[in-house]
């Protein structure tokens, strides 16, 4: 993958996200830290505490309604969050270029509700979850990406 001078990197998963400049060239990819954020997700036995509810059926007795995954929710409202952020960056600085990093579950809600803005200044996208990689980890898997 080429990775131009200054291209913005965002290696994102469900709770946290790491935004990167490419402070080096396309042949030489020197990764800077720009920015660390991370939410607060806790498991979903942690988050909502309630009985499954339920709902009379047409004949005798009751049927159960699934849980809600609470967990899973708090990492689509991030996900939604990343884009809501990268379209604000991308507005002001429209002349920037973008690779997403992230998982396939969390990249296939981050595609839907990025900005139009920020879809064309997305130069690449990378679906692995590198948040637990080294910068220098990341650097080598981009480069044979």
């Amino acid at each position: 993958m080429k990775v131009p001078h200054d291209t913005r990197i965002v290696v994102a998963d469900g709770s946290r996200a790491l935004f990167l400049r490419n402070a080096g060239d396309d042949a030489m990819i020197d990764l800077a830290v720009l920015e660390n954020e991370e939410h607060d997700n806790p498991p979903t036995r942690e988050q909502g505490t309630d009985k499954p509810g339920r709902f009379n059926d047409a004949g005798p007795g009751r049927s159960a309604v699934a849980d809600t995954d609470w967990h899973e929710l708090e990492k689509e409202r991030f996900a939604h969050h990343l884009a809501e952020r990268l379209q604000k960056m991308v507005h002001n600085h429209p002349e920037t270029k973008l690779i997403l990093v992230a998982p396939p579950k969390v990249m296939g809600e981050m595609r839907p509700a990025l900005h139009k803005e920020v879809t064309q200044c997305v130069i690449g996208e990378v679906t692995k979850d590198l948040t637990n990689h080294p910068v220098a980890e990341m650097e080598k898997i981009l480069k044979a990406d």
